[in-house]
């Protein structure tokens, strides 16, 4: 009983100054709701760019003209990792890619893959239809009927650019998830054979993707693909428009050896010579994502920081709060020790109190930041994240803070002398 009577001692001091004890739950809360909404906002925003890297695959990878970089937080960034081979001259880098080295370049690649090619033709296009239309942030793709497969695209409805379509440049146009509900509701098959319309031109709706979710970074829910020779002929393509290749080989073990061929291949095609460097870039599936991983875990770091600087402050407060809690009841605490209470059963009382001050502002923080952190989750269509070990952590933090903040006053009280607390006013 000696424990538990401790226990129920000290929740009777929390309940008698609920003021005091609301403002230093509400700061350790805070620091951990932070600390945990954070993580778990990482986590479900990690689980989104997995699931999209699964979907396009780990055995593609895309040449660009430009090198990929992502920019995370200040000025820092992350780059993809060039070629291995050390050139003398560099001064011909992020040269663009033509349509004609990319159609040269599928029709002479030999290796056993699915290449596309595709070009961005707007990421601030409106869609219409009717008396409806979308926010100005859609993106207009122009590109092959491999790009859905390399994509990873599931159909709702419909299919995908055929031939014909392609080699004339119609205007038809696969459109993503967002816009068919945005325009049409949310039945697949409405859209298909209805026209919808771009700037000024009209396209007819012949498939309907599946949904991907959106990451922030990726948006192929809010995506139209239209054939490449259409996109070709409607918008502006000049000198320094980039067309993208995409290539997908059948394994992953034959990754390595595609990537090497694919580059020997349009080196040629670029007419680069043996002393001159890569003046494009290839892009590994799996390179990216381990990139996007990679920044993540500085934002995860700071987050931490952040937490650790919170629950130091929280120390101080709780340690002020049992400070005045002690010079409150030493006369409380002389008649316990008059009526045979010992200085350690004093001091395991306030030692408890602190303890569990800060355990409920975790379990507070932690509900709060579970919360919080799952509205990601809804917005990048993840599952419910718990992020587990880091509430094991928060949990171990806390307990840390009230021991921390506890100690001190906890001894001080378990050292008043009786006679001297007894006549404290």
């Amino acid at each position: 009983m000696y424990f538990t009577d401790s226990l129920f001692l000290s929740f009777r001091s929390i309940k008698g100054n609920k003021l005091r004890t609301g403002l230093t739950i509400a700061i350790i809360a805070l620091g951990i709701t932070a600390l945990v909404g954070i993580i778990t906002a990482i986590d479900s925003i990690r689980t989104s760019i997995y699931d999209n890297f699964a979907r396009m695959g780990a055995n593609g990878f895309v040449i660009r003209s430009w090198e990929m970089r992502i920019f995370i937080g200040g000025g820092g960034s992350q780059a993809q990792k060039g070629s291995k081979r050390e050139k003398v001259k560099t001064s011909n880098r992020n040269q663009p890619i033509t349509y004609e080295q990319a159609i040269a370049f599928k029709q002479r690649f030999q290796f056993p893959a699915y290449v596309s090619i595709s070009y961005r033709a707007s990421s601030t296009a409106t869609a219409y239809f009717e008396d409806k239309k979308t926010n100005p942030n859609v993106t207009v793709m122009g590109a092959d009927d491999n790009y859905a497969i390399i994509n990873g695209f599931d159909f709702d409805a419909g299919r995908n650019l055929n031939n014909d379509e392609l080699q004339s440049g119609a205007n038809v146009a696969v459109i993503g998830h967002e816009i068919l509900t945005k325009l049409f509701g949310s039945v697949p098959n409405a859209a298909i054979g209805k026209e919808i319309r771009i700037g000024t031109v009209k396209y007819k709706v012949v498939g309907v993707l599946k949904s991907v979710g959106n990451t922030g970074i990726f948006s192929a829910d809010n995506l139209v693909i239209l054939p490449l020779n259409n996109v070709r002929r409607i918008y502006p393509i000049n000198s320094n428009s980039s067309f993208q290749i995409g290539v997908m080989v059948p394994q992953i073990a034959l990754l390595n050896t595609a990537i090497e061929e694919a580059t020997g291949t349009f080196r040629i095609i670029r007419h680069l010579a043996l002393n001159e460097a890569d003046n494009f870039y290839i892009t590994r599936s799996d390179t990216l994502a381990d990139m996007l991983f990679g920044s993540l875990k500085k934002v995860r770091f700071l987050t931490f920081g952040v937490g650790i600087i919170t629950l130091l402050g929280s120390v101080i407060g709780l340690m002020n709060i049992m400070l005045v809690a002690v010079a409150e009841r030493t006369r409380e605490i002389g008649v316990n020790k008059a009526l045979g209470a010992t200085a350690e059963t004093i001091r395991n009382q306030f030692l408890y109190e602190s303890i569990l001050i800060s355990l409920i502002g975790g379990a507070l923080g932690i509900v709060l930041g579970i919360s919080i952190g799952n509205l990601i989750s809804l917005l990048v269509h993840t599952g419910f994240i718990v992020p587990w070990p880091w509430i094991g952590v928060a949990i171990l933090l806390c307990a840390a803070v009230g021991i921390l903040a506890g100690v001190y006053p906890a001894i001080k009280a378990a050292k008043l002398d009786p006679i001297v607390a007894l006549r404290y006013e």
